[in-house]
């Protein structure tokens, strides 16, 4: 661990300014969007149009990178995402913050590309594992922070505005100065969706559910609170909830799923993902059983992106790991563009338990489809599966191909052993 904080620690130091930025622009622009009286409609487009950018910056990222190179490609899309977060508060219009928000999702997928496969490059084969952990607790705990500095200053001015556009601008320095020399960058030739669905049919419905659910949690609780009535510090706390709970339940369900039946573990979390949201929609005027909702949810979804990636893996060839990466990536960010659009419907239909209502029933969702393909196919045994990698799904397709590769690995690995 020590040898990859020496090696990567302005990458990861630079990683965790950006997931700050990301985190804080994210739930403020939901906060903002209900002052400057946004209906529920068009709050749900803006999010969504982070991921609409976010799709297309994973697929066009490898080319801008091997035209122009990792530096020029990192330095320009940072320095762009610091200008659209100062035009947000400017030029306060729903078409314009739509627009802003489809660039500032391109420029942070490409410029996770380019940073994951900088820390790819910082490891070798013995510390890549605990290089994509550190990344991932780097990016999660990022995001937490990010929530905690929204109660600094008044979300109806500027300043919350600047703090991210300036720790963007920040977060450059580090990276551009200490990374050296720039990796060759390269990436596995992707294997078909259809393909890919005949060796996982429940990893591919799976990824499609939980991009929904994700983005849902990640763009839309923000507005939640506001239409909830929730104070500024309460919103704050609910949205961190969600990440912590992903903290601490990421690891525990890694270990019990490398001992039992994936498919069985994917429908007992996702079962407890759906109670979840049926105590936030129930239960929601009550804020502590709100924040129980909230971690229940965030503690199910998060660990569920690894649980379907490795359950995917384990129905596939050594060799076809990291080709299938680029189709999850793909498939996920398809849910996640649709997620805030149907949330944001059904909060205008029935109101705040709508948030937990959809979220809710794409969990229940999985869960049964998860039954479904149980009576299919017999279950992998247990010594013959994969290993866990924890992943989130905010991460690169770079990030998941390393994953693919871990996995792929310590799968050989066992079998030699």
């Amino acid at each position: 661990m020590m040898q990859v904080l020496k090696s990567a620690w302005a990458l990861l130091l630079g990683m965790g300014l950006l997931m700050i930025g990301n985190g804080m622009q994210g739930t403020l622009l939901g906060i903002r969007g209900e002052i400057e009286a946004f209906s529920t409609l068009e709050m749900s487009v803006i999010v969504s149009a982070y991921f609409v950018g976010f799709l297309g910056g994973s697929r066009m990222a490898p080319g801008m990178i091997r035209r122009v190179g990792h530096v020029r490609v990192f330095a320009a899309l940072a320095s762009l995402i610091s200008a659209v977060m100062i035009l947000y508060p400017t030029l306060v219009d729903p078409i314009v913050w739509t627009l802003g928000r489809v660039l500032i999702g391109f420029c942070f997928s490409a410029v996770y590309v380019t940073a994951e496969s900088w820390l790819n490059n910082a490891a070798d084969n013995n510390t890549r594992g605990q290089a994509l952990s550190l990344y991932m607790i780097v990016q999660t705990t990022g995001i937490v922070v990010a929530q905690a500095l929204l109660l600094t200053a008044d979300p109806s001015g500027y300043v919350l505005f600047v703090i991210p556009s300036i720790l963007v601008s920040i977060a450059i320095t580090p990276i551009l100065l200490s990374i050296s020399p720039t990796p060759a960058f390269d990436s596995a030739k992707p294997m078909s969706l259809r393909q890919l669905f005949s060796y996982s049919p429940l990893g591919c419905v799976g990824m499609f559910l939980l991009g929904g659910i994700f983005s849902a949690q990640f763009g839309m609780s923000a507005v939640y609170g506001t239409q909830a009535n929730l104070s500024i510090p309460q919103i704050s706390t609910f949205v961190s909830t969600f990440f912590i709970g992903a903290i601490i339940t990421q690891y525990p369900i890694g270990w019990i799923s490398d001992r039992m039946d994936r498919r069985r573990l994917i429908v007992i979390v996702s079962v407890v993902g759906t109670a979840g949201a049926v105590v936030g929609a129930l239960f929601g005027g009550s804020f502590p059983l709100l924040l129980l909702a909230a971690f229940l949810m965030g503690g199910a979804s998060n660990p569920l992106y690894s649980l379907l990636i490795a359950h995917t893996n384990d129905f596939l060839d050594y060799d076809d790991m990291a080709a299938a990466s680029g189709g999850l990536v793909f498939i996920n960010g398809l849910g996640a563009i649709t997620g805030p659009l149907i949330t944001g419907w059904a909060m205008e239909v029935v109101g705040p338990p709508g948030f937990f209502m959809f979220a809710g029933s794409l969990i229940a969702a999985l869960a049964v489809y998860g039954v479904y393909r149980s009576t299919q196919r017999p279950s992998t045994p247990v010594e013959d599966t994969g290993a866990y990698v924890a992943m989130g799904p905010g991460v690169g397709p770079v990030a998941v191909e390393l994953a693919q590769e871990i996995a792929s690995d310590e799968a050989k690995d066992d079998d030699a052993a």
